[in-house]
């Protein structure tokens, strides 16, 4: 690895920080340290007024004819492609080494080092890839294949995230997909915008946040609100009605991603202290029954809404293979992000090309929080048609389309 800044060595001094309790890591005060680090690396481009990034070229997709009209997405950092470059926030991923490995080798804004998981399933829907909501022009053409509204520190509730700055919550992703197919239907008329919407597919990927920055942190005492199980009824009840917002604007094709084991990411092992890698259970725990609630949440949907296509595809099943199995999949490492700073590279997000390992290919996670470029790929394969191992049921995208 490259020689660090005296700035970034003053960051990975705070990994030597205590953590005895639970309580203490809720409430030691490290975030208002980090921030001030991160604000005075510069150019942090934290404002709205910041100049939005290159155009992105698309591969060429497969030949022949779109297997779906289009594909719409909504969610959090784990699908941003760009919404929060035009965003206050500190949740961007606009500036090196985001971005090195990508098709343009320049950040665009996706959280990882290449592409996001809707990145192949594009190529594999014969799609070019999709480009966020805020960064149209507001012309048809530039929408008819497809929308990107995810926001990167969005949650399912609408405070979760909100510490990182502004974002667009799950609520405000949907009121966006109305405004779209609200001007598909007045520039290709009622009938053509119906049958183009009724044969997309929409990939909902969202809810790590409302755990790392709402119910984890326990803001506003949440934890004495609900108990885990409680909280994921929140969740999946919320999501169900927006599903169901989603089918009564005509949608019937759906993704809905579930939550990768976050007890497993650098961040969570450095914070609960780690001895070797291994994953936090208590955390695990509670996302493996969020999951379970959206699993039985997209069963009683099916059943509930004619012609509805709705799958679950659980994201925790799959990382899990890849953690489990790496060697089969090429990776060296499964806990170490290739990307950051501390034990782990979990202190802080990855901010400078001199934190970043010179192979990310050989990592599962590329930050903190987020998946290498060879990790999304596996899990867009099974994603896809269940190709290394089962994720999705009822049924994987390729057999839905």
């Amino acid at each position: 690895m490259a020689p660090i800044s005296p700035l970034s060595l003053f960051v990975l001094l705070l990994s030597s920080l205590p953590y005895s309790s639970f309580q203490e890591r809720q409430h030691l005060a490290v975030d208002p340290l980090i921030d001030a680090v991160i604000s005075a690396v510069e150019p942090i481009n934290a404002g709205p007024e910041s100049p939005p990034l290159q155009a992105v070229p698309t591969p060429s997709p497969s030949p022949g004819s779109p297997l779906a009209p289009a594909l719409f997405v909504l969610g959090d950092s784990t699908v941003d492609c760009g919404t929060n470059n035009y965003l206050g926030t500190l949740a961007r991923a606009d500036r090196p080494p985001y971005g090195r490995d990508f098709d343009t080798h320049h950040p665009t804004g996706r959280f990882s080092n290449g592409r996001i998981i809707v990145d192949y399933l594009a190529l594999r829907l014969g799609l070019p890839f999709v480009a966020p909501f805020l960064g149209q022009g507001g012309e048809i053409e530039e929408m008819i294949h497809g929308v990107n509204y995810a926001s990167a520190a969005a949650g399912i509730l609408f405070l979760s995230g909100s510490d990182l700055g502004q974002h667009i919550s799950l609520t405000q992703q949907i009121q966006q997909v109305t405004d779209t197919l609200e001007q598909f239907a007045l520039s290709l008329g009622e009938e053509a915008a119906v049958d183009l919407v009724s044969r997309s597919v929409f990939y909902v990927s969202i809810g790590s946040n409302d755990f790392i920055h709402y119910y984890l942190r326990n803001t506003s005492s949440v934890q004495s609100l609900y108990l885990p199980w409680e909280f994921n009824q929140l969740l999946a009840t919320t999501v169900k009605e927006e599903l169901k917002n989603l089918y009564n604007a005509n949608v019937r094709k759906v993704v809905v991603m579930g939550l990768a084991p976050i007890g497993c990411t650098p961040h969570y092992l450095w914070q609960y202290g780690s001895e070797n890698g291994e994953c936090v259970d208590e955390i695990n725990n509670v996302v493996i029954e969020f999951n379970y609630a959206m699993k039985y949440m997209v069963y009683e949907l099916n059943h509930e809404l004619p012609g509805a296509m709705i799958t679950f595809c659980d994201a925790f099943e799959g990382s899990m293979d890849i953690l489990t199995n790496r060697q089969r999949y090429g990776f060296e490492t499964t806990a170490d992000a290739c990307c950051g700073l501390g034990k782990y590279g979990g202190l802080i997000m990855c901010l400078l090309p001199e934190m970043a390992c010179s192979d990310a290919s050989t990592h599962v996670w590329w930050d903190e929080f987020h998946p290498t470029d060879a990790a999304n790929r596996i899990l867009a394969e099974n994603v896809w048609s269940g190709e290394h191992t089962t994720m999705c049921y009822p049924m994987h995208l390729r057999d839905m389309i």
